[in-house]
């Protein structure tokens, strides 16, 4: 390779955009798999018999061992392989999407989509740490990051989108079906595209650490997924918050008193790593609950049809990609931290417009102005969050930074309605209680919970507030004016 060829970015090669193609259609095919169900539901308990608490499960059931062996299929990707994990992973998420396609009752679907979760934890931290370490240029990185970003904003959007199409036109199933042709196509570029993983260090991997840690979440994120039918104030509910905590101040015990960690805890000397996760979670929280409860506004009081509640969120996709468009370019210059807040205050801003729906509200009265405001706050606060989290990350770490945002993500999705949940359904069984119709009770909870996300999305730019602004030169973990120094490498031909 000549010197002139070593000094062309990544990204302005054939194959670096095909590589970043690729890493961005794994992110997406998780991302959406989270919300392209939501739609579909009605369809699947009428088809397979579910019960109203049992049918959850086929949301949370995703977001319950997604979350749960987040941090371990992060690491792993570190440890055995970023190439290998992303292979495991989209072969795992291949074949549970084939089982929930066919599966002929509730407990072979909700098992699949436990699985589904497994393959998407071992897929997700691999892509976004081959991204980040593909594409070490600060500018490419800031592009590559941005586009990740702006997926992530997307994601659940378009889930809504093509799980309404899907559902409406053929069958519920092909919101599974629609999967295996992806997975193929992806496995197919994994091989094409990507270096083979270098050689590893072949010691023992700390199996200890590796269940603490996993259990620790799993319990954490089943605990908040029932806690809105449970009660938040149960013994099942407290029981379950102290045993998370003690797995994981066990679990650091663990850690801090072995030479080969599963997770060392220096990643938190990274300035404004804990910042950036932090508010992911109070961001995911606030925002993907708002697409949960406005599509049950939409189909369960204004008696709109899976395919038109779909429809109605092609606008918002356009909107998040706008604003993540407008962010990445702002990225190198002026940091993440402004993006992040004033994402934030326009995302909540549109989310607390949406806490004034009227029961017999109409799309183009009470929905499109919201919705298209809080899209494009969405876009720039995911593009600006994403980027903070992985600035200044080593390469030997790059797998659990990746792993810690997109735990951030889930943990906070799940938070998100389960905290939200229990808000709406107590201002609607207040209100029912009163006499008020169950679409007007339906309503008065829905806008509870809107105002609640629209303030703990204010708190998410609170804590940005006080973050690192990350710059493109942070991006390396360099000082100010180093980054000129930098020789990008292309990868391997």
């Amino acid at each position: 390779m000549t010197e002139v060829e070593a000094a062309v970015p990544v990204l302005a090669t054939g194959r670096g955009k095909a590589i970043l193609a690729l890493l961005l259609a794994i992110a997406f095919l998780d991302f959406v798999d989270a919300s392209i169900v939501n739609v579909a539901l009605p369809s699947i308990r009428a088809d397979l018999g579910f019960s109203v608490q049992n049918l959850q499960w086929v949301l949370s059931g995703y977001l319950l061992t997604y979350g749960g062996f987040m941090l371990l299929g992060g690491r792993l990707a570190d440890l055995v392989g970023r190439r290998r994990l992303a292979v495991a992973g989209t072969t795992i998420f291949l074949l549970s999407s084939v089982a929930g396609g066919v599966a002929q009752n509730a407990g072979t679907l909700i098992g699949s989509r436990l699985v589904q979760g497994v393959g998407a934890a071992l897929m997700l931290p691999a892509a976004l740490s081959l991204l980040t370490t593909t594409f070490s240029q600060p500018i490419d990185r800031a592009k590559a990051l941005g586009a990740w970003g702006a997926l992530a904003g997307l994601g659940s959007a378009v889930g809504v989108l093509l799980g309404g199409i899907l559902s409406d036109y053929l069958d519920w199933r092909w919101v599974f079906f629609v999967n295996p042709p992806i997975c193929v196509m992806i496995l197919f570029s994994i091989f094409r595209l990507l270096p083979v993983d270098p050689p590893r260090h072949r010691g023992r991997i700390d199996a200890v650490g590796a269940i603490l840690v996993t259990a620790a979440m799993l319990l954490l994120v089943y605990t908040i997924v029932e806690a809105p039918d449970k009660g938040w104030g149960s013994g099942r509910t407290v029981g379950g918050l102290v045993g998370a905590g003690a797995l994981l101040l066990i679990f650091a015990v663990v850690e801090s008193r072995i030479e080969h960690p599963l997770f060392p805890f220096s990643i938190f000397r990274i300035r404004g790593l804990w910042e950036a996760d932090l508010t992911q979670v109070a961001a995911m929280a606030g925002f993907y609950s708002m697409f949960f409860f406005a599509t049950l506004y939409m189909q369960n009081v204004l008696q709109y049809s899976q395919i038109k509640t779909g429809i109605i969120y092609l606008p918002v996709t356009l909107g998040v990609a706008v604003g993540a468009g407008v962010a990445t370019k702002l990225v190198p210059n002026t940091g993440t931290r402004p993006l992040i807040v004033v994402g934030a205050l326009i995302g909540a801003s549109g989310i607390f417009w949406l806490s004034f729906i009227p029961t017999h509200g109409t799309y183009w009265a009470h929905l499109f102005g919201p919705l298209q405001i809080l899209s494009f706050g969405l876009g720039a606060l995911f593009v600006g969050v994403t980027t903070a989290a992985q600035a200044g990350v080593p390469e030997e770490q790059a797998g659990l930074a990746a792993a810690m945002i997109n735990a951030s993500t889930w943990l906070g999705g799940a938070l998100g309605i389960a905290v939200f949940s229990a808000i709406a359904a107590s201002k609607r069984t207040h209100h029912l209680a009163h006499g008020a119709t169950q679409a007007a009770a339906l309503t008065s909870g829905f806008r509870a919970a809107f105002l609640a996300a629209a303030i703990v999305i204010l708190v998410g730019a609170l804590i940005a507030f006080r973050a690192r602004n990350a710059t493109a030169a942070d991006m390396m973990g360099m000082e100010p004016g180093e980054e000129e120094s930098v020789i990008p490498a292309t990868v391997g031909t």
